[in-house]
């Protein structure tokens, strides 16, 4: 590691640390305390609040009493789909009042298909905000529960980070991205291909651009984003077309002279493995993918892709023709700098398994497809 680079900014190298903890601690279940200018307040997911926990969350709770009213109740934190999806006629993320630590209640509002608000939900605060920030970058279901108290009570083990530096922690993960190794890595087809690995993007997540061929850097290059999908990448799931997109594309890359596939550890349009998975039940139940999504409070895609244009400029690529079905992606590498002189569609086959998921993505997210894929209109639960 570049000391240089402490010496030259300590706090944005100390924040992203810090940040990178919290990240660790949330997935394994433990509460991070958030400090914020007028309020810090332990947060902890809802995936991972048991018997135990309630006990002690409750004990730090700032409970009503005769002539001393509570400051601020606890609150379960949820992101806007999941609001909509509780009856909440706002389209926005809300907090719900916790006057205890009711297990059932919040799994409830948190998780369960019937489920209806009851109580009026409250605008986030700046810290209930960066509690959803953290929960997106740790790929835990955007519900958390919110208890405010301090650094004392909350006692020594519990590791604390400021508000501000999780907002800051995406734009600098972009900043500390770094190669950390490369080889050359024959592909079936493509036997004149290298691998390039990343280190220092969003979650503490490797990502990977595979050279295939020769490309010509000094014109637009052949470049897909293409977002891991282990179950149809590597096991051929039917309910997708990732699979045959990836290969399709890497045999495309090797007869026409060459290109990049950037291969982004982002599962499940950026919502991780688990919750993917949880949305494939929904999905079996009749939900199409994004009401899915929603149910469990994700919007259409939690994507981010500024990562993605520096790997494409640390590996020489400025100009590209983009390889993709998805008009966000043109969207995102424009917006970041890079120029998509043009683009052009990556298809897979059509199975009785995709083709609602697919006619899904054309009609509600507006994705490319030929017409000779004769997928009916989506209707609604598909």
């Amino acid at each position: 590691m570049d000391q240089n680079a402490y010496r030259a900014a300590p706090d944005s190298a100390g924040n992203q640390i810090a940040v990178e903890r919290a990240i660790s601690e949330v997935r394994a279940g433990r509460p991070v305390l958030l400090k914020g200018k007028r309020e810090s307040a332990l947060v902890i997911s809802v995936e991972a609040i048991d018997a135990s926990q309630k006990l002690w969350l409750e004990a730090l709770m700032d409970t009503p009493r005769p002539g001393k009213p509570a400051k601020t109740f606890a609150r379960l934190v949820l992101q806007g789909p999941r609001m909509r999806h509780l009856g909440s006629t706002h389209a926005r993320a809300g907090a719900l009042a916790l006057p205890n630590i009711d297990l059932a209640r919040i799994e409830n509002l948190s998780f369960a298909l019937g489920a209806r608000i009851d109580a009026p939900p409250a605008l986030l605060s700046r810290l209930d905000e960066a509690a959803l920030e953290l929960a997106g970058l740790a790929l835990v279901l955007p519900a958390l529960v919110v208890v405010p108290t301090t650094a004392k009570r909350a006692g020594p083990l519990v590791l604390s980070i400021a508000v501000e530096a999780i907002f800051a922690a995406r734009a600098q993960s972009i900043a500390n991205l770094h190669i950390v190794g490369r080889a050359p890595v024959p592909l079936e087809g493509a036997p004149q291909t290298e691998f390039v690995v990343f280190r220092g993007g969003e979650g503490l997540r490797d990502q990977v651009a595979i050279i295939i061929g020769q490309p010509d850097f000094t014109k637009p290059v052949s470049v897909r984003l293409h977002s891991a999908c282990l179950t149809g990448d590597l096991f051929g799931s039917l309910k997708c077309d990732c699979g045959d997109q990836l290969r399709t594309t890497v045999r495309h890359m090797a007869e026409t002279g060459g290109g990049v596939l950037l291969y982004l550890d982002q599962e499940g349009r950026g919502n991780g493995l688990s919750n993917k998975i949880r949305a494939y039940r929904l999905q079996a139940q009749g939900y199409d993918t994004y009401d899915a999504d929603a149910i469990l409070g994700f919007e259409h895609d939690q994507r981010h892709f500024g990562f993605a244009a520096k790997m494409l400029r640390d590996i020489g690529v400025k100009r590209v023709d983009l390889l993709t079905n998805n008009p966000e992606k043109i969207a995102a590498l424009t917006g970041a700098g890079i120029e998509v002189a043009s683009h052009r569609r990556v298809l897979g086959r059509a199975t009785d398994h995709n083709l609602h998921y697919l006619a899904t993505k054309r009609d509600r997210a507006g994705h490319f497809f030929d017409s000779e894929l004769k997928i009916a209109p989506a209707r609604a639960g598909d």
